[in-house]
């Protein structure tokens, strides 16, 4: 999971301010590194670094970053090491330009690819899957970008939300299934692309539609131009609803926060319990524990108190942080758990390392019972499509019953929410399921 804008505008001068309120707001979809790469005048400057989007853009940054076409990432590690050299947008010139590119997805095929590449002369800089896409639509570029950017799609096999930039022309991309999202919106007469709506929100734009699953976005001085290829079905990623997109957004015109609290409610449906309060897990755990009271007729009420600057532990890169980061992250509000039964709402359950903590910290505060509900199935399987879920050997319920994780955890009872309640939420079935059920659109070969 990364998240990518991209701005194109005919009189602005100053797109790199508006990008960096885009990623802002599309900061919960990586902690890893930022980067920003722009168009001056036919010349792409750019600057990326390890950190968040406050921490890595400095006034003197920003001020130097002047352009009228420009694009932005927020990025979590799913190939490569955490360093600058493995940050994006990459830009890279050739001999027909030069190129800047940020991508959310995963090339299911880069090993292949780059290997071949090599061999017949490519040149790498970093450990990136995305890297085979630049290097593929340099070779391939004779004529037009747009025909070089269509072949070198049609090239590679995996999932992306993908913006490019050349010194004249933004270009947009979702995969053929429509794993990714990506969305298209204006900015009074710019137009602008985004991982999610919420980025429009933020920066005050208008959405117009999402990109279509297969679609190819052009966009420069003529406007905007369409071009539709190789389109397999939507299949949207289910953990976009379930835990990675802000319940402020909508995907594929559906909205994440009615999602949520629906699913709440068919969990409340399908494992009623008899309880004094319900409660949510901070933050994506919240909605749907209300769409759970709402159901059940049993009061919500907040128990778990968080650290607003404590970053999302499931996305941390290694297990030593995600430890510490749940130490530090929660609080219990006694007053309200002691002595109560307590029904604590969570919206999946990866590792098992926050809800362990979570509920021995409900205990010592006093809580009478705690019973654990899940809106949504359990995580079986590893993803290979761009969600950094861990090795399935590290998935708890791929190893364990769910009798042996609620003795893990210690609670007195655990239940999820099944595939059909969930997918019944989320308002249809067109949805990648493969972390859930195993069933993937894209084969790892």
């Amino acid at each position: 999971m990364s998240g990518v804008v991209g701005i194109y505008s005919k009189k602005r001068n100053n797109v790199s301010k508006v990008i960096y309120y885009g990623l802002y707001a599309l900061q919960h979809r990586g902690q890893v590194s930022t980067g920003i790469a722009v168009n001056n005048n036919g010349f792409v400057d750019y600057f990326k670094d390890l950190g968040l989007v406050h921490e890595v853009f400095s006034t003197e940054v920003m001020e130097r970053l002047r352009g009228n076409i420009g694009i932005g990432h927020i990025r979590y590690a799913t190939i490569g090491d955490t360093t600058t050299t493995n940050a994006q947008p990459l830009v890279v010139g050739y001999k027909r330009g030069a190129l800047a590119l940020a991508h959310d997805g995963a090339v299911v095929n880069f090993e292949k690819l780059r290997d071949e590449l090599e061999d017949q002369g490519g040149i790498f800089q970093s450990q990136l899957d995305t890297e085979v896409i630049p290097n593929l639509i340099a070779r391939y570029h004779k004529d037009s970008v747009e025909d070089a950017v269509i072949k070198a799609l049609e090239t590679i096999r995996g999932t992306y939300g993908l913006v490019m930039m050349t010194t004249d022309k933004l270009i947009g991309a979702r995969d053929p299934y429509g794993v990714k999202p990506l969305s298209l919106g204006k900015f009074g007469e710019d137009y602008i692309l985004a991982s999610e709506t919420c980025a429009f929100d933020t920066i005050g734009a208008e959405f117009i539609r999402d990109v279509e699953p297969g679609e190819i976005v052009v966009i420069d001085e003529n406007g905007l131009k369409s071009i539709n290829k190789d389109t397999k079905g939507k299949r949207p990623c289910l953990f976009e609803i379930i835990y990675f997109a802000r319940p402020d957004s909508k995907l594929d015109s559906k909205s994440i926060y009615l999602s949520r609290i629906n699913a709440g409610k068919e969990l409340a449906r399908e494992s009623a319990v008899d309880a004094d309060i319900v409660i949510g897990a901070p933050d994506s755990g919240t909605i749907p524990a209300i769409g759970y009271a709402e159901e059940s007729g049993i009061p919500y009420a907040e128990g778990l108190i968080k650290n607003r600057y404590v970053g999302r532990t499931f996305i941390e890169p290694t297990q030593e942080l995600r430890e510490q980061g749940v130490r530090i992250k929660l609080n219990v509000l006694k007053e309200n758990v002691e002595g109560k039964r307590v029904i604590l709402v969570d919206d999946s359950i990866v590792r098992g390392t926050t809800i362990k903590r979570t509920i021995e910290m409900l205990r010592n505060a006093g809580a009478k019972e705690i019973h654990v509900r899940i809106s949504s199935p359990p995580v079986l399987y590893s993803c290979h499509l761009g969600m950094d879920s861990p090795n399935r050997k590290n998935l708890i319920a791929a190893q364990m019953s769910k009798k042996e994780i609620k003795e893990l955890i210690g609670v007195d009872s655990l239940e999820y929410l099944s595939l059909e309640g969930l997918l019944k939420a989320a308002g249809g079935e067109e949805f990648c399921t493969g972390c859930l059920s195993g069933n993937y659109p894209i084969g790892i070969r």
